[in-house]
């Protein structure tokens, strides 16, 4: 029986799209092997957003090679999209696909295996107007389950390269995410997260539907489902017609990531953002009406070329006023090929470095405080996993709808179900909380009606 082994670097989206090249692999036959083991074939699922994502995929690919020089090396994902001649002269890689025609993988293996002859297999993303059908029936992490929604970006944020790398956005059609939703909830998943390159953008590119009327039938048609996550939403996509359908709903979860970048408008403009702190900050007042107790993370770019200690304190002092209740920081990183990578008055590192911190001191700050708001609470959490940090005995881990980390005392038949905790401790990066029972649902018929 032929192996393949995976590596994927970078986002959730290309997590997702690994999970859906291995049923391709898998329909074919192949049995999936640990990355670190000797395969016959060999995918890796590489990152480009920053010089440093195409530096770890060259690492990881080379690893492969270096693993079973005989094995089939077959590159895909981003840096494979925008820079296939570099991949390409890595002695050992046979195939690079980009980000789309992953299904053409296997025949180019069979070829490759025919000819020996190095295929490249890059097309122009650009040109793509269609999103490509890619069915991820079930996931080897049981808990939640990722369905992604649309493709490509239009905006061209002058730090990101992610235009050139995934093309221009794509959504796909809407029976086939209300097919695979409830595909995934009768394999047994609570909870489903919305996922995509931009993924609030849905809909853009079709003539009579959006967003709001995606999460609406997925709402009222996918039978089962408990909880809908959306894993980024960008302010300027988060219509009226969005926050009714949040306000109305039942499953959409109080939790939504909204990338806010910089909290200073001529930051923004430099980046060429598509919208200014005023209107951010009415959204987040629209939204924090609608959905009392919504937890609002969101990214942050430290150190852009020119940031002054103005602009820099006008996000510090934003963020601290809308009580974002976490935040990842990423120090400015020049990537190649970007307008911003070319402007001048770049930031010095040790500088960025500071701000990154009380960024970072401020975010736990912020968490704790939204946390503490929950102590004595009961919340709705899936466990995931064990939870081994402190060395205790029966400990596991899971997310409430509110994305709060809460670490209580439960058994292994809890993974994946819904269960009642009892926030004891808040803290961060994770709340205390004991067991009280099973949610409703999850409950067996005879117990439900005994009780």
């Amino acid at each position: 029986m032929a192996t393949v082994a995976f590596h994927t670097l970078g986002c959730k989206v290309n997590h997702y799209e690994t999970e859906a090249i291995w049923q391709l692999f898998k329909e074919a036959g192949y049995e999936r092997k640990e990355y670190e083991s000797t395969a016959d074939v060999y995918v890796i699922n590489t990152c480009t957003v920053t010089n440093t994502g195409d530096k770890k995929s060259r690492q990881v690919i080379r690893r492969a090679i270096r693993q079973n020089p005989d094995a089939v090396i077959c590159v895909t994902g981003c840096y494979a999209q925008t820079s296939p001649a570099e991949i390409m002269a890595i002695p050992g890689v046979d195939i690079v696909v980009g980000t789309q025609d992953r299904e053409k993988m296997l025949g180019y293996i069979k070829q490759y295996q025919e000819e020996r002859q190095p295929i490249n297999g890059v097309s122009n993303i650009m040109k793509a107007r269609v999103f490509e059908e890619l069915d991820v029936p079930a996931f080897t992490d049981r808990t939640r389950a990722s369905l992604k929604i649309q493709e490509g970006c239009n905006n061209f944020c002058t730090f990101c390269i992610i235009p050139w790398a995934r093309g221009l956005l794509r959504s796909r059609d809407p029976e086939e995410v209300i097919r695979q939703a409830q595909q995934l909830v009768d394999a047994g998943y609570k909870e489903i997260v919305l996922t995509g390159i931009h993924t609030g953008g849905y809909g853009e590119d079709m003539k009579d539907y959006n967003f709001a009327q995606l999460l609406n039938e997925l709402d009222s048609r996918v039978k089962g489902l408990k909880r809908i996550r959306i894993s980024s939403i960008e302010a300027s996509q988060i219509t009226d017609e969005v926050i009714e359908v949040l306000d109305r709903s039942d499953k959409i979860v109080r939790h939504l990531h909204i990338p806010l970048q910089s909290g200073s408008n001529s930051v923004l403009k430099r980046m060429r953002r598509k919208y200014t702190m005023e209107f951010f900050a009415d959204r987040l007042t629209k939204l924090k009406k609608a959905l009392p107790g919504l937890a609002v993370t969101s990214d942050v770019i430290v150190g852009f070329p020119g940031e002054t200690e103005e602009e820099f304190m006008e996000t510090y002092n934003f963020i601290k006023e809308h009580k974002f209740s976490e935040l990842h920081v990423f120090p400015y990183s020049k990537r190649t090929g970007t307008p911003a990578a070319r402007m001048d008055d770049q930031i010095d590192e040790n500088l960025k470095n500071e701000r990154v911190h009380k960024l970072i001191a401020l975010s736990d700050q912020l968490a704790k405080e939204y946390a503490s708001g929950y102590e004595g609470d009961v919340l709705e959490i899936i466990p995931e996993e064990p939870f081994t940090e402190t060395g205790e005995d029966n400990l596991f881990v899971g997310y409430t709808d509110n994305y709060m980390k809460v670490v209580f005392e439960g058994s292994e038949d809890m993974i994946g179900k819904l269960v009642k905790v009892k926030i004891l401790k808040a803290g961060y990066p994770y709340n205390r909380g004991q067991f009280v029972r099973i949610a409703e649902d999850d409950m067996p018929e005879s117990i439900r009606l005994s009780s």
